[in-house]
């Protein structure tokens, strides 16, 4: 699997471009915004998009979603149901924090702990890590020891918690009894900022010291 990482809207979230080298079918993981960047990043690899996973659901991971979904005729797959009343509350995020008016959805496949998801030939394994959203999930390739997390973990920190239904305990559950298990050597794709592995941040982030 080849990956690129593109910052989008004013929050620089990151928006990952991942294909099957074989195939070259590709995903966007979290296209919050930008529509134009995206698909033309796509279109100078010569790649497919055939379907965007979706990590949680807070505008700036989900804001272009559904408008590249209907432009390219292809399904919107993730997160977990329970944050389906994010969701639905997409015109108030939208107003809240300054974007340009949005319109509620749904995915075509809500996504749960266990599942697997595939780009082409490449399998990505569906974790699902809550606390930060009640419904927030992982996407972690075997294969290649790489894990998109969203805004589960990032590099030096973790994710928020004081949005509705954000769990602290809930949030360093996720963290050390889904990812860390997964190896020192992974790197991860956080939603914003720098990549890391799981070992640096076992080791020095100051949140999962206790």
């Amino acid at each position: 699997m080849k990956y690129h990482v593109i910052p989008v809207t004013p929050y620089q979230q990151n928006c990952s471009l991942v294909w099957c080298e074989k195939t070259n079918k590709a995903a966007l993981i979290d296209p919050g915004g930008d529509i134009e960047m995206l698909l033309s990043a796509a279109e100078r690899e010569n790649l497919v998009l055939e379907k965007l996973l979706l990590t949680h659901g807070h505008l700036d991971h989900v804001g272009g979603a559904r408008q590249i979904a209907d432009q390219l005729n292809i399904p919107i797959i993730g997160p977990h149901q329970a944050d389906a009343f994010w969701l639905q509350a997409l015109p108030k995020q939208a107003e809240m924090f300054g974007f340009a008016q949005l319109d509620s959805f749904m995915p075509d496949e809500w996504l749960s702990d266990g599942m697997t998801v595939s780009v082409g030939d490449v399998k990505l394994s569906v974790l699902f890590c809550p606390g930060h959203t009640p419904g927030h999930i992982v996407f972690y390739s075997a294969e290649d020891k790489l894990a998109f997390v969203g805004d589960v973990l990032f590099k030096g920190s973790i994710g928020r918690t004081d949005f509705p239904q954000g769990d602290y305990e809930t949030l360093i559950s996720s963290i050390k009894g889904k990812l860390l298990p997964l190896g020192d050597d992974v790197v991860f794709v956080p939603g914003h900022g720098p990549q890391s592995s799981f070992g640096a941040e076992r080791i020095s982030n100051p949140f999962l010291q206790a």
